[in-house]
């Protein structure tokens, strides 16, 4: 009798359920056809599916997929016909209607009892979306242009999903979509700009197919790596990224700057001859092998690429410091090296001569960098005899 009961209950439960499906169903079927009231109809349908009785349930996945069609196309006429429209509103529609199609394909390709599967929608509903999918990459870019990197993001992300989803498998995007690459690359953008490791790798091949934007790939994958503290794939992308393009202005630095870092001189003299076997008028590859030769000592040719580089740009201050430094530093050499004399003495000083215009010229345009100029200026005023700017050095000195 309490089974009898239990069953009767339950026949009654799913008969109520039924009768609440059809009627919330046929209500939203009234307001498609009307064209009015479409957020009741497409709330009806979302409350069904908050309920796991319906979640799966396809004629509620088709009547949601129509109203949001609906609701998509009511918009989209509104903007080509320039009428007043909220254009964020039709980009979360069309996002709504891709979910809501993407999954009524999933239910339409699940096998029956038998096993069998008889796949009713997909082609016709992947041909529908193919014509407004570009709406997605328009949505990426729209939010990109806010600095909404994360919406950005999330639309891109989307638009590229389409390749793997059974829907579309016909329509073959990942072959046969040219703007693929690029969305890869602008969700890469996003990515980065959001700090989201994550999001920047997840469509690294595709963004590296993008060749018109790889040195921006590339530099976006090192600053990824070494976010990550992976060192060995962060020096990776440099090297590659200089490879590719020598005079981009991210590789060469950060790649002589890690290689100075770690000691490893040698590897950073075969990058600086790299490049300026690409380029020999470099301001900044001039600068970093002056730089390199002063460091290891050779003061002769760090003035002859200094020279270069001041023939090139007058105005550096660091072109004038390395310049000074290279005299002076010859001065201390000559002055440790040779016995005591009047000849000796007299180069010396030359060489403290030579230092001194480069090194106060330094000074006046680096006032602030008192580590630098402070101690040669004070050698030079004081091998030379210069009592006023001697005495001006020296209380900087005590200070």
């Amino acid at each position: 009798m309490k089974r009898l009961f239990l069953f009767i209950t339950l026949l009654l439960c799913f008969h109520v359920a039924v009768l609440a499906q059809k009627k919330a169903i046929n209500q939203a079927r009234t307001f498609i056809k009307s064209g009015k009231n479409l957020d009741k109809a497409e709330k009806l349908m979302t409350d069904l599916l908050q309920d796991s009785t319906y979640r799966y349930n396809e004629k509620v996945w088709l009547t949601l997929a129509d109203v949001l069609k609906k609701q998509y196309e009511q918009g989209n006429e509104k903007l080509y016909l320039k009428q007043k429209y909220d254009t964020v509103s039709l980009f979360t529609t069309a996002k709504k209607m891709f979910y809501a199609l993407q999954v009524l394909d999933t239910i339409d390709a699940t096998p029956d009892k038998k096993g069998k599967v008889n796949i009713r929608y997909r082609d016709k509903n992947a041909e529908y979306l193919n014509t407004f999918r570009p709406n997605l990459y328009n949505a990426g870019s729209f939010f990109l242009r806010k600095n909404n990197y994360r919406k950005a993001y999330e639309y891109y992300d989307f638009y590229l999903d389409c390749a793997r989803q059974p829907l579309f498998s016909k329509l073959n995007y990942q072959e046969r979509d040219t703007m693929m690459p690029q969305a890869a690359f602008w969700a890469m953008y996003a990515g980065y700009r959001l700090r989201d490791a994550e999001k920047v790798l997840k469509y690294r091949q595709l963004a590296e197919r993008d060749t018109a934007r790889l040195d921006n790939v590339i530099q976006y994958l090192a600053e990824t790596f070494i976010m990550q503290a992976d060192t060995a794939e962060y020096v990776e992308q440099l090297r590659r990224g200089f490879d590719h393009n020598p005079q981009h202005p991210f590789f060469f630095p950060h790649l002589i700057d890690y290689y100075n870092s770690v000691g490893w001189r040698d590897s950073a003299n075969v990058i600086i001859d790299n490049a300026l076997a690409s380029d020999s008028i470099n301001q900044l590859f001039l600068f970093a092998k002056s730089t390199a030769l002063l460091n290891a000592g050779d003061y002769d040719q760090c003035l002859r690429y200094t020279q270069k580089l001041m023939e090139q740009n007058d105005s550096l201050p660091e072109a004038y410091c390395n310049m000074g430094l290279a005299y002076y530093n010859q001065a201390i050499n000559l002055e440790q090296t040779m016995a005591r004399s009047k000849k000796k003495r007299k180069a010396v000083n030359a060489l403290y001569e030579k230092s001194r215009p480069y090194m106060e010229k330094y000074r006046e345009m680096q006032p602030d960098q008192q580590s630098k100029w402070l101690a040669p200026l004070y050698a030079i005023y004081l091998n030379l005899n210069m009592g006023k700017e001697f005495e001006e050095i020296d209380k900087l000195v005590t200070k």
